[in-house]
């Protein structure tokens, strides 16, 4: 299994070929890259590919003030 940053399999295959792969919109790809969201590509050796995102657990949103 390789594990790359988004942004470096955007570059390359392009937004529309990693948002098709992943199961999401070309839209949630460019809003994940342009927030700064830290989403790692798994690729299998099947060929496939998987995402998942790494972040503080639990994150600020859930903590009450």
């Amino acid at each position: 299994m390789k594990r790359i940053e988004l942004a470096e399999y955007v570059n390359a295959h392009g937004q529309a070929k990693t948002a098709e792969a992943i199961g999401v919109t070309q839209g949630a790809i460019s809003k994940a890259l342009r927030v700064g969201r830290k989403i790692f590509i798994n690729q299998l050796p099947n060929g496939k590919v998987e995402a998942e995102e790494h972040r503080p657990f639990p994150s600020a949103k859930n903590i009450a003030a």
